[in-house]
């Protein structure tokens, strides 16, 4: 279990989650009802293997948020929507009206519901208490949104926004590549996403180049920007980072995973909690150097 992508949040490091096992208890995900298109809610961390809805070490605080979707394809809907509309018009000799096609679309709907196919879905979040960071395991502002949105439901109130960097992402990663020192334990990965910065400017994705060479030298000559930028962190994680403070590709390397092999355990629960440790670590560390070098604001009053 490692997060893959780190969307991130920041809420004031008073807030008390003392209570958030309970809090998450009473919006457990419930199965989607035979008229419902979707169902959320949270889940143990450990799936089948666990049943409290959060884990806790080390300040850090995983949980999970569960979910079942109907999948009813709009393409059977309206083969079926267009079969019976053809019956009525071949019957009484007349197209049927807007209203009449949307009730006989919502009759179809209903009836095909409770026998469509349900797909478990689950999205991850780590809470670091000491930071006031929520890092949501996705790359979709939307999906963490909808997860941050889940909590605040359970606890009634959380004041997490977006993060507020007070310097131009942009401006830094591309100064990064341009050849400005990087913080203590960052070196440039093997891929960058290059944007000239008018609205209708090219787009260059580098992948697998040496970023220091003289070919990515002339593109920031011409003017472009870097968007994204790939990024090690002591040789323990591998990531990429956007201007938009999103966390992609996030990967522990050897050097973290290895102390994961002292670790010799057939306990399914305990090799998890070991994992989201490392993970929790090595992700307070990272947001250190990423808060410093962007000058993240905080969230506290």
């Amino acid at each position: 279990m490692f997060f893959r992508n780190l969307t991130l949040f920041r809420f004031p490091i008073t807030l008390d989650l003392s209570d958030l096992e309970t809090q998450l208890a009473a919006c457990a995900l419930k199965p989607c009802g035979a008229l419902e298109l979707s169902s959320r809610g949270f889940m143990s961390p450990f799936g089948q293997h666990g049943d409290a809805f959060t884990h806790r070490g080390d300040g850090a605080l995983w949980l999970t948020v569960g979910g079942e979707d109907k999948l009813l394809p709009g393409a059977v809907v309206n083969d079926l929507l267009q079969k019976k509309l053809a019956a009525i018009e071949e019957k009484e000799g007349r197209k049927p009206g807007g209203r009449t096609r949307k009730r006989i679309k919502d009759e179809l709907v209903s009836e095909l519901l409770p026998r469509a196919f349900v797909r478990p879905v689950r999205t991850d979040a780590l809470i670091d208490e000491t930071l006031g960071v929520i890092a949501v395991d996705t790359s979709s502002r939307k999906t963490a949104e909808a997860v941050v949105s889940e909590v605040r439901r359970a606890l009634g109130s959380f004041p997490a926004l977006p993060l507020n960097a007070e310097v131009v992402p942009r401006a830094i990663l591309t100064g990064w590549i341009a050849g400005d020192p990087l913080p203590d334990g960052l070196a440039l990965g093997d891929e960058c996403e290059l944007r000239d910065p008018t609205d209708s400017g090219a787009v260059v994705k580098i992948q697998r180049m040496e970023l220091s060479g003289e070919e990515i030298a002339k593109h920031l000559e011409a003017g472009k920007q870097a968007t994204r930028l790939a990024l090690t962190l002591d040789d323990h994680v591998s990531f990429v980072l956007g201007e938009d403070l999103v966390v992609r590709k996030f990967k522990l390397l050897d050097g973290a995973v290895d102390q994961l092999e002292a670790s010799d355990s057939d306990d399914i629960a305990a090799e998890l909690e070991t994992r989201f440790a490392l993970m929790a670590g090595e992700f307070k560390r990272l947001f250190g150097v990423l808060e410093a070098a962007f000058k993240l604001s905080r969230a506290d009053p």
